[in-house]
């Protein structure tokens, strides 16, 4: 069960098709097995589909927008058989394998990457995948940007809790966190970031000319 979701006006901005490439995939990939998000995006889907037809005729102001946003977040997630969405296909789509046999690049300590930004031409900012290993610990860091991250495969926790797999989670330069996989395997994820991490342990930080 996923516990950590995208905020209501990243839904509205990927029903809109206001998103980067990379950020739709994030949030579709969340959306594939989150039903609560999943309607939140229908709904938000219907509403663009009435203004449209109406346009002429209709005048959204600020707070209207709060208030239905306000109102999809409050609505109950639907009774639904889940069934067995299409986030392997697109994974596999986009990497051409399965995420554990892509060709890993060990970047430091428990912390393996490989960059697929140039898998989304056209866009500034960097697209990577991140492995974890399992029971292992990432350095302690902040980001110079945001960061937007969606766990494809294992877990992981830090101060703000744990995330499991399809878990979203977004950070800012605000937050400083080290994450620590948990869980029998590795924790894998898939991050759209607008700037590079930037160190902050004692030792770790005197690498950060070496970090992209």
């Amino acid at each position: 069960m996923t516990r950590h979701h995208p905020e209501s006006l990243s839904l509205l901005e990927f029903s809109a098709g206001n998103l980067s490439e990379p950020h739709a995939l994030c949030i579709r990939l969340h959306l594939d097995k989150c039903t609560l998000c999943r309607s939140r995006a229908e709904t938000l889907d219907s509403l663009g589909a009435v203004m449209m037809e109406r346009q002429p005729k209709v005048s959204v102001s600020e707070s209207m927008f709060d208030s239905i946003l306000a109102k999809i977040d409050e609505s109950p997630a639907p009774q639904r058989t889940p069934q067995a969405g299409p986030k392997i296909s697109i994974l596999q789509k986009l990497l051409g394998d399965d995420i554990n046999d892509l060709p890993w690049k060990h970047q430091l300590g428990d912390v393996s990457v490989m960059d697929i930004t140039e898998k989304f031409p056209g866009q500034n900012e960097r697209v990577v995948l991140q492995k974890l290993n399992a029971g292992g610990k990432a350095p302690t860091h902040t980001h110079k940007g945001n960061e937007t991250t969606i766990v494809l495969q294992g877990a992981f926790s830090d101060q703000n809790g744990v995330f499991n797999q399809w878990d979203f989670v977004v950070l800012t330069d605000q937050d400083e966190h080290k994450p620590v996989a948990i869980g029998s395997e590795d924790c894998i994820t898939l991050s759209v970031l607008s700037a590079p991490i930037k160190l902050t342990g004692t030792f770790t930080r005197m690498l950060n000319p070496f970090i992209r």
